[in-house]
């Protein structure tokens, strides 16, 4: 006997025995759900910059998504950094702005990389406003970056057009400024979440890629936290770990199609923060961050996305690091 429409939570997932489909419920109707499978000669890949081990590194790890094992040597940035924002279509991934060698030193650089080759960043152009702490997220064209310090705490949201290369533009403001937030999307709709404004947030907050303006509210986090790792396929965010300040090993998820507040999908292998954070359209990956013992971490964990359970080990990263960035060639925005 199915529940009647009232009771049935957002987001709820369900098999289609007549039309062999799968589906999930908007709050209204049951939607079928739709993926995308680019060409990405040679498989979904996840790249991650680990961040910060003792001292800023510039290293670049990749990994294949489908499969499990340790990461593999991908190049350098330009300009050794970590905490940038990230964004990505199906070729080319997008590194902008991060915390320089210097104490609080932040970057408007822009670099980009091919995604399946391997090599160092190239140069791309400059963000609005040199600033660390920054989250981001994209569509197949488009990169947005939201949020971070400059030394103050900004709302800034700038974009830019992957497939080109040049100088950031303004596209709005977030509701409130803050830092070390997270961000993932659908091929529409771009998701903030969480981060510090000036103490730790629960906040979502949504915004429409192809358009421009003003994030609008979209619900809470379960618990609220920085440096939250974000990741999505085309119909479900998940966030994975976080400082509350305490740290914890919390995943949750929403479905970015519709507003409201995250669900508990399980945990992650042990309790950190400062991922870095890739997804194909069926499994999310997180990388490194810090743990309360034994200090920064070379885990990489994974998640299946449509189903809900812990997370389980995938291998290590090529170094143990915190405040990393990811991207991938086949993320929820494609």
């Amino acid at each position: 006997m199915s529940l009647p429409p009232s009771e049935i939570p957002s987001g709820a997932m369900r098999f289609n025995s007549d039309s062999q489909k799968l589906e999930y419920w908007d709050g209204s109707q049951w939607v079928q759900v739709h993926t995308f499978s680019p060409n990405l000669n040679g498989g979904a890949r996840g790249v991650f910059v680990p961040g910060y081990a003792g001292a800023v590194i510039n290293t670049i790890n990749y990994i294949t998504i489908s499969s499990t094992g340790d990461a593999l040597d991908f190049g350098d940035l330009s300009v050794a950094r970590f905490c940038s924002a990230t964004s990505a279509s199906s070729t080319r991934g997008v590194f902008s702005g991060g915390e320089g060698p210097g104490n609080n030193q932040p970057s408007n650089v822009i670099d980009y990389i091919t995604i399946s080759s391997t090599g160092n960043t190239q140069d791309f152009g400059d963000l609005t406003q040199a600033r660390l702490y920054s989250s981001g997220f994209s569509s197949s064209t488009r990169g947005v970056i939201g949020g971070g310090f400059t030394p103050v705490y900004v709302n800034t949201i700038d974009y830019i057009t992957i497939s080109s290369i040049g100088n950031a533009q303004d596209f709005g403001d977030l509701t409130v400024a803050k830092i070390r937030g997270s961000g993932c999307s659908s091929s529409t709709r771009g998701i903030f979440a969480g981060g510090f404004a000036p103490s730790v947030s629960n906040i979502i907050e949504f915004i429409t890629i192809s358009t421009l303006g003003n994030s609008q509210d979209f619900g809470d986090l379960t618990l609220p936290g920085n440096n939250v790792g974000a990741c999505s396929n085309s119909t479900r965010g998940i966030f994975g770990g976080r400082e509350t300040p305490a740290l914890v090993n919390t995943i949750e998820y929403i479905t970015i199609a519709s507003i409201g507040n995250a669900v508990d999908f399980g945990d992650m292998t042990s309790p950190r923060r400062g991922y870095g954070a890739a997804s194909s359209s069926t499994r999310g990956v997180f990388s490194c961050g810090i743990a309360s013992a034994p200090g920064i971490s070379n885990i990489i964990d994974y998640i299946t996305i449509l189903t809900q359970g812990n997370a389980v080990d995938f291998g290590d990263a090529l170094v143990s690091a915190t405040d990393g960035s990811a991207l991938s060639n086949a993320h929820g925005g494609l």
